[in-house]
């Protein structure tokens, strides 16, 4: 099954008008439904079974001597840069306590041969370019919200969600969530 470890993040109004502004500019975007907002800790791909239980196992452990924590979701941006736009943004910022997350995760998981990431940078995806028509426009609305405060989330669990890949685009399940 094709797995990534993440944190829920709820669309609130702000959220909301960020995506409607979004959808307006008429850009080619695929916005990230909703329902599937998330900040990703790890990606995994492709796992099989027996491998998902021992994830499940290194998540507990992961987050053992972990506390809940809020964060902010400020600011908008893009990935890799203005000039050719794959990914649009919002920040994810706290006292650095993602961060290490992601690198408590990586230590554990690299004992079952996954790869560590490199320069990991908390954000929550929301939309996704398909082509450069409409750039101009989706920069206009980063640019004004790039300082906008979106609210905070309470990071008391991580989960581990299965991806199946639709022409509609993924639809994520939950298969195993662990309390911090």
């Amino acid at each position: 099954m094709r797995v990534f470890i993440a944190i829920d993040v709820e669309v609130n109004e702000r959220i909301h008008q960020l995506y409607q502004a979004l959808s307006n500019t008429g850009a080619k975007l695929k916005m990230v439904e909703p329902e599937n907002m998330h900040l990703t800790l790890k990606f995994l791909g492709e796992v099989d079974e027996q491998t998902v239980e021992r994830v499940k196992e290194q998540m507990r452990d992961v987050v053992a001597d972990i506390s809940p924590y809020t964060a902010a979701l400020q600011g908008v941006g893009v990935f890799p840069g203005r000039q050719h736009i794959k990914v649009v943004w919002i920040g994810f910022q706290d006292r650095g306590e993602t961060v290490a997350l992601s690198k408590n995760i990586d230590e554990h998981l690299f004992t079952l041969g996954f790869k560590k990431e490199r320069n990991f940078h908390p954000h929550v995806t929301i939309a996704r370019m398909k082509s450069r028509e409409g750039k101009d426009e989706v920069i206009r609305v980063v640019e004004a919200h790039e300082h906008t405060e979106f609210g905070n989330v309470m990071c008391d669990r991580i989960t581990l969600k299965q991806s199946v890949l639709t022409p509609k685009g993924p639809i994520y399940s939950d298969v195993e969530v662990v309390h911090l």
